[in-house]
């Protein structure tokens, strides 16, 4: 395996599905069997997930709500999608761990890193809820974060798109795919891999990126033996 431990990056709006709101039960099993793969692979799984798909903290501060109140609404909203997360490799035998910023005894463990590094190491995937705990960070920020902490290998920001381009594929045919690209010509090219906080961070700490679909099944695991798939954001 080329990754022994990686942070696994998903964004709450990809747990929709082809819903328009919350939880789409198939989607969420197809990402749970695509860790346990890996897990099986002997590769040791953290994992950051947004909370976009039930309720966003910059929206409501749009519609007039206090940024702050938003921010820690977000971050329960993280934990939930956590929580379905965790339910769903468990179902299908997945031994994890939940833990959390914000202390929630009844539901997860708060976040310790020796102890995130112990589940880890047990075989356990760790998923880690409530962003950073503290308002106006993102997930990403969080994923970045809890990425050096536990000394991951990668982080993989699992999306709907096939990688990083040179404009949204979505909305030109024509946009230019990157197999590999340099944290130094993303700044240059003024590219949106991930929030500015984040992506410095990983940047001062030498940590690579690799930005792919999470949709295709079976990506992940060819990510982790060493395909090219995706885009790597590399030094």
């Amino acid at each position: 395996m080329k990754y022994k431990r990686i942070l696994l990056k998903l964004s709450g709006e990809a747990l929709m599905g082809k819903k328009n709101f919350g939880i789409d039960q198939e989607r969420l099993l197809d990402y749970a069997t695509q860790v346990k793969e890996i897990v099986k692979a002997g590769v040791e799984v953290a994992i950051v997930i947004g909370g976009g798909n039930i309720f966003r903290g910059m929206q409501a501060e749009q519609g007039g709500m206090d940024r702050v109140q938003g921010d820690y609404m977000g971050m329960l909203a993280t934990v939930i999608n956590s929580m379905a997360l965790q339910s769903a490799l468990e179902g299908i035998g997945v031994q994890t761990r939940l833990q959390s910023a914000i202390k929630m005894e009844q539901i997860c463990e708060p976040f310790i890193r020796r102890r995130a590094v112990r589940h880890l190491e047990k075989g356990r995937v760790v998923i880690f809820g409530a962003g950073t705990g503290n308002p106006y960070f993102t997930t990403d920020t969080a994923a970045t974060l809890r990425a050096i902490e536990i000394e991951a290998d990668v982080i993989l920001k699992g999306t709907r798109v096939d990688g990083i381009y040179d404009s949204d594929p979505e909305k030109n045919p024509n946009a230019t795919k990157y197999n590999t690209i340099t944290f130094e010509e993303v700044f240059k090219k003024g590219l949106n891999v991930m929030d500015m906080t984040a992506f410095t961070l990983c940047n001062d700490n030498k940590l690579p990126i690799i930005v792919f679909d999470m949709n295709t099944n079976g990506n992940l695991k060819k990510l982790i033996t060493g395909e090219p798939i995706g885009t790597l954001v590399e030094f």
